[in-house]
Formats: C-alpha cells, structure tokens, sequence
C-alpha cells in the first residue's frame, strides 16, 4: 500500500517514517516492562496478577491495531503495462531468493530475541527487569533515531550498501558481548548495534518493492516475508536449549554469526541489481561529472 501511494524517489524515505514511528512507540512500551514490578510495590496485586495485567494489555492493543487496519483505504492498485503474469512474473527468481536470504536473517536473528537477550543479561549480570526495560527502551530510541539516516545513506551508496555496510559492524558489536567482562561493556556494544542494525528496515523493504514490477508487489511481500517469519519461530528453541548448557552467550555468537554470513551473501548476489531510481540516480551523476569522474563512475 505504501509504495503504491508514493513515487519512487520517496519509497524509502516513507518506509523510514513508518519504521521511525513503530520504533518510538515500541520504546515507550519498552518502558512499561517495569510496571508489573513496579506496581506489585505500590499497590496489594500480587506480582503475577500484574503480569497477568501487562498480557491483557497487550491483547487489548493488538485489537486496536485491528481496528485502525480495518479503517484504512487501500490505494488504486497500479496496473500493468503487459498482459497479466500470475501473483508472480518476471521478478521471481529475484523474490524467492530474496525471502531464502531473508529467513537465513530472521533464523539467525531468532537466537536473541528481546526476551531470551533479557533472560541472559538477567543470568550473566544480574539485570532486573526494570533495567532491562530501559536498555530496550534506549536501544528502540537509538534504532529509530538510525532510520532517517538510512535513507541518506541510501541516496549516496544505494539500498543494498546500505544494509549490508550497517547490518555487518552491528554483528560484530553483538558477538562480542559475550566476551564482555562487565555489565557496561555490554550494554555499550549493545547500544552501538542497535544504532546500526536497524538501518536495513526500511532498506530492505524498500528494496524488494524496488526490484519488482508494481502488479507484484502484494505477492512479492507476502512471499519475503512469511517464510521470514517461520525461521525467526524456530532458533529460540535452540537459544534456550544452548543457554540451559551453559551461562555462555552462544546464542548471541551464532546469531551473529548467521546474520554476517546473511549480509556476505546479500552483498555478493544482489550488489548489481540495482533500482531503477537509482539507475536513474547514477545516470544523472555520470552527466554531470567530469571527465574524470566519468571515467570513475563508469
């Protein structure tokens, strides 16, 4: 719906608003994750009432994000310029590998979920839980605060670039805290991965919106990111069966290390299939150029 509604130029720039509002919202409710505890203090509700509480909560939210969808009007479906190739035509190849690459990304980033990344903390360090909810509030800050800058970062160095050159450093920063000797070392590398690891949102989306034909769209989104979501399902269970064998952060190693062996890969196969707006971008440069940077362009 939304890369229907905007011209290309804009695409990533919209989805970047989108992410940008989600993430600070995402960070209040971070900050409610101390309330249960905060309210068993206060107030007589036992502690797992109020937790029982934060669960009807969230259902409640859910069905008022229900209630919005259904207000919204679809915009005019764009049309083709040929004749009618199914869900999925000329762009897929490009689709189902995009969703094989993507679900490696999730399967990976399933290994630290904001829950079982709390579950470790609170067993390594000793984080409680209201802390917990500040380090996920600041971290949901700094990630959305990143998103604008992915669309500059887009603009010079093209969409791919731009996920795989932000996405790689925040990797490195999460295999490391393991090693971390105290508990602000690794918040600290925490905190530096969750201003790059969200840079590729509204870039990836945008991206596979990007490399198909408008009629594919639909299926080209729903085909990236079911699969997505089934593989980010299944690591969490082997997390927990790895954190239940040792206090180790292997979890946080091998989801690391999956997501940097996704990005390598991402890099590799699709560095040369560019947008057409950004065609457009470097057709535009190459005119404007010197001869010598002409010869550097090209």
């Amino acid at each position: 719906m939304l890369s229907n509604a905007v011209l290309p130029e804009r695409r990533t720039s919209i989805f970047a608003s989108y992410s940008l509002i989600g993430s600070l919202l995402g960070a209040v409710g971070c900050l409610f994750a101390s309330a249960p505890e905060i309210l068993a203090r206060i107030t007589p509700v036992p502690p797992n009432r109020a937790l029982q509480g934060m669960f009807l909560a969230y259902a409640f939210l859910g069905a008022l994000a229900f209630v919005i969808y259904r207000q919204l009007k679809s915009p005019e479906e764009a049309t083709a310029s040929g004749p009618a190739t199914g869900p999925l035509g000329p762009s897929r190849r490009i689709v189902f590998t995009l969703a094989a690459l993507f679900s490696l990304d999730s399967f990976g980033g399933g290994f630290f979920v904001q829950s079982l990344l709390a579950l470790w903390l609170f067993d390594h360090f000793g984080l409680s839980l209201t802390a917990a909810g500040s380090l996920f509030f600041w971290s949901g800050l700094l990630s959305a605060l990143s998103y604008p800058v992915a669309v500059r970062l887009a603009r010079r160095i093209g969409l791919v670039n731009t996920m795989v050159f932000t996405h790689l450093p925040s990797n490195v920063c999460l295999m490391l805290v393991p090693f971390a000797p105290t508990l602000g070392i690794a918040i600290a590398l925490l905190l530096i991965r969750s201003t790059l690891s969200q840079m590729d949102v509204p870039a990836r989306t945008s991206y596979v919106m990007a490399v198909v034909t408008p009629p594919e769209r639909p299926a080209a989104a729903s085909i990236t990111s079911a699969p997505r979501s089934i593989a980010g399902a299944a690591s969490p269970i082997l997390a927990g069966y790895l954190l239940g064998l040792s206090s180790f952060g292997w979890p946080l190693v091998i989801g690391g290390g999956l997501n940097s062996l996704y990005d390598l890969l991402l890099l590799f196969m699709f560095r040369k299939v560019r947008p057409p707006e950004e065609h457009a971008l470097a057709d535009l440069r190459y005119r404007q150029s010197s001869p010598e940077q002409a010869s550097i362009l090209r």
